[in-house]
């Protein structure tokens, strides 16, 4: 917070398509979508009319004990494009609320099964679910999250795949695996819930999952009767390549939580889905007190729900996941060229989610210290050449709207490459 106001902060004043303009009238490529939530770009005609229309309408009314239709509408869509198995619906206002959420009804579910002893949870190291107690406490990363350890629960952890990092001998992705196994089989009678994002671990550093790990894990939360929560707050609506990541290896979760894209980047909105099992354990008479009790004052928003109904049809109407494919190839030829610099550890990519981690020593790995804050030094340098990103400590962070054309991505690899060799030498 110090040092904020040595970095000229910019002033935001309108956006249009991939692009954003400071006060001053400068013009940048939002490279991160406005913080991975700007899916077909700003100031995108469809949604602001979809908005518009609905204020014509209602603003806002309480989903607790009423309805309307954008929050049936979209509903009935999430539960169309979501893995077979997830029919219900849990609105809230943010991807951490989304995880609360599901955290909570996993909980719950077991207590109301009979199965009290399935209390625990189970995560990934180096995991980030959010920024309320429940979701920082399956959060696994120390930088975010050491200071606040006093008020968190336990939870169980497995390693997760960082290959580039890996100090052990063989596969790394394998001996995460059979961690994995140990884990489930000592204590997967205390297991409530396995949580993880599919894929890709975004705010690790854009850790790219091996091929097969999310199924495998899967495979243990069935054998042992462990809820799969699967955390596509980041990875979904297009951002891995398909509309959700557990597409990508059939897997069907028992929750999935979104948040982000699903308004198209326009206002806050979040849902939990689950199945109809995990609902029906909460369905009863009034006097058993089943009832999930949890809400949320804007839970559903019609306006939100508009512009999640127009960002959906959206996607089919402009073919968006076809149409992004040339992007996210651009974008991969042009990395390729950064990859070569001398202080670039690694390019981890995976449709148009890109972690670039920046190291002191190629040959050893060395790190960067801290507070030379390399990340952020090339993320100002990239300022200068009309780009917008954004650090996690020493990886440069890439997500851009999947509104992005070739020549654009080709544009940010070029202006990434530069202030890479600018700021590290």
């Amino acid at each position: 917070m110090q040092l904020w106001p040595d970095d000229q902060p910019l002033i935001i004043e309108r956006a249009e398509g991939n692009y954003l303009f400071d006060d001053l009238g400068n013009r940048y490529l939002d490279g991160v979508s406005s913080l991975w939530v700007t899916v077909h770009g700003h100031r995108k005609r469809e949604l602001d009319d979809a908005v518009r229309a609905q204020l014509e309408k209602v603003a806002h009314s309480t989903l607790l004990g009423l309805t309307s239709p954008p929050a049936i509408e979209l509903a009935e869509k999430l539960v169309a494009l979501a893995p077979e198995g997830l029919s219900k619906v849990f609105y809230s206002d943010s991807g951490s609320t989304s995880v609360e959420v599901a955290l909570k009804m996993a909980y719950q579910y077991w207590r109301q099964k009979g199965r009290p002893e399935k209390r625990r949870f189970c995560a990934l190291d180096s995991a980030y679910h959010g920024d309320t107690v429940g979701a920082v406490s399956v959060g696994g990363m120390e930088l975010f999250h050491g200071t606040f350890r006093g008020l968190l629960f336990e939870v169980e952890r497995i390693p997760a795949p960082h290959a580039y990092r890996f100090a052990g001998r063989g596969d790394c992705g394998e001996w995460c695996l059979r961690q994995a196994q140990r884990l489930f089989e000592e204590k997967g009678g205390e297991l409530a819930a396995l949580v993880v994002e599919p894929l890709v671990q975004g705010a690790a550093g854009m850790l790219v999952q091996p091929q097969g790990f999310l199924a495998r894990l899967e495979a243990l939360c069935r054998k042992h009767e462990v809820l799969l929560v699967c955390d596509e707050v980041a990875t979904g609506f297009g951002r891995t390549g398909t509309m959700f990541a557990v597409e990508q290896e059939g897997v069907r979760p028992d929750f999935l939580c979104l948040a982000k894209g699903l308004t198209g980047g326009y206002l806050p909105l979040a849902a939990t889905l689950t199945t109809g099992e995990v609902y029906s354990a909460f369905l009863g008479e009034a006097a058993e007190l089943r009832t999930f009790f949890h809400g949320h004052t804007y839970t559903g928003n019609p306006l939100a729900c508009a512009a999640a109904l127009a960002s959906l049809r959206l996607f089919e109407t402009e073919r968006t996941l076809e149409k992004v494919k040339p992007a996210a190839a651009a974008l991969a030829e042009g990395l390729a060229e950064v990859a070569r610099l001398e202080h670039v550890g690694e390019v981890r990519q995976r449709g148009l989610m890109v972690g670039v981690e920046l190291v002191k020593d190629r040959r050893t790995k060395q790190e960067y210290p801290y507070g030379e804050r390399m990340g952020h030094r090339v993320c100002l340098s990239l300022r200068k050449r009309g780009v917008l990103l954004r650090p996690l400590g020493n990886v440069v962070v890439l997500m851009p709207p999947l509104s992005l054309q070739a020549e654009e991505a080709r544009l940010l690899a070029r202006a990434l490459r530069d202030s890479i060799a600018e700021v590290c030498g």
